[in-house]
């Protein structure tokens, strides 16, 4: 995967960069995609009325849910036809850019469903234009050729993977993330924490990837509690959303591991909150790999000066593993999740595993058997 041609988003500062790049390519209507609560708390309200003034159609898709649907995704693609849109605008945290990114694919694709292109390069077509708008520090989605979808009907969650996905530009404002509540703060970056490690540890990584990976847990170690603790800290909120571009960047191309396939499981079965669960399961798979992962959880602890040369590769590991550990208890992130039941863990496990493996370069491989243990262990 490293090897394949990547590509980075455009970065765009402010509202009037996103109309120029509209005029630049004769854009007249453009659907937005958010939620509810970012639409609801009028965070996208100046950009709407700033293209109107300047004479663009802009036609909202808000209804978007935390785990994006294959009925949301439709509902969108018809507001876009409806209405002769030209261009998609993503905005908010990563449900609404997954959503705008399948929205994208299907357009693309009128002929495939959305589980036609389950899994990699299955597009393979130039979607619509697409501007990225990130209000949350974590999922990354700015820069990542993937979009997560929930089946409506079977509600089992699924990602789409292809270069086509990449949004052309990316919009990275701390003002429109200032004031964002504790709780989203807390799991989103931990959810940009998690995209970070499991980069890094996982065996499909480049000197590029290490390096980003190593940045972004850096400015999440230093910076997630003071954004949590202080939301309208602008350079703490800055940094984050820095962070979670540079940890989009990473996980990319080095991909994730069996947090991402839990928590997908987790998603689609209940619909937990991903960054809540990614940050629940992390320390508890990290203490799972063991000795697999002690060098490279030592390299991230040592860039990050937890600790000396003289400590060892074990105790470093501990040390980093105890980091986040404390993360979680100082911003009340629970160490449970309380939907999971016991006759729901054995398919679980299962689903978890089929993703993982061949999917993810892990560390080490489970069984799905073995993955049962993290969810007891998390369990009520």
């Amino acid at each position: 995967m490293p090897m394949l041609p990547y590509r980075q988003p455009k970065i765009l500062t402010d509202n009037s960069d996103i109309l120029k790049v509209l005029e630049e390519n004769s854009f007249d209507n453009i659907l937005l995609v958010t939620d509810k609560g970012i639409k609801n708390s009028d965070l996208t309200q100046a950009l709407e009325d700033y293209l109107k003034e300047n004479g663009v159609g802009v036609f909202v898709y808000d209804n978007t849910v935390a785990n994006p649907t294959t009925q949301n995704v439709e509902e969108a693609v018809e507001i876009y036809k409806t209405n002769n849109c030209q261009a998609l605008i993503a905005f908010g945290g990563g449900s609404p850019m997954d959503c705008a990114k399948a929205v994208g694919a299907r357009l693309a694709c009128p002929n495939k469903s959305l589980k036609d292109m389950k899994g990699l390069l299955k597009v393979n077509h130039k979607i619509p234009l697409l501007i990225a708008i990130p209000t949350t520090a974590g999922t990354g989605s700015e820069t990542t050729l993937a979009a997560v979808i929930t089946d409506s009907e079977t509600r089992q969650k699924y990602a789409i993977n292809d270069f086509d996905l990449i949004p052309n530009y990316a919009l990275l404002d701390a003002k429109l993330t200032l004031g964002l509540p504790k709780q989203m703060t807390a799991t989103s970056g931990m959810d940009a924490l998690t995209h970070a490690i499991e980069a890094y540890i996982g065996k499909s990584t480049t000197n590029s990837t290490r390096r980003n990976s190593l940045t972004a847990i850096k400015l999440i170690f230093e910076n997630l509690e003071i954004a949590y603790n202080d939301g309208n800290n602008v350079q703490a909120r800055k940094r984050m959303l820095r962070a979670s571009y540079k940890a989009g960047l990473a996980f990319t191309k080095a991909y994730v591991g069996y947090v991402h396939a839990i928590a997908h499981s987790l998603g689609g079965k209940y619909d937990t909150s991903h960054g809540l669960a990614n940050a629940v399961i992390l320390p508890h798979m990290l203490k799972k790999y063991g000795k697999a992962v002690y060098k490279k959880l030592y390299k991230i602890g040592k860039f990050c000066g937890l600790f000396d040369e003289k400590t060892s590769y074990e105790a470093g590991a501990k040390l980093v593993i105890e980091k986040i550990e404390n993360m979680n208890r100082n911003m009340n992130i629970p160490t449970q999740i309380n939907a999971i039941k016991k006759e729901d863990i054995q398919e679980l496990a299962k689903t978890a595993s089929k993703e993982a493996n061949p999917l993810y370069p892990v560390p080490k491989l489970f069984t799905a058997k073995a993955l049962e243990q993290i969810y007891y262990e998390i369990m009520k």
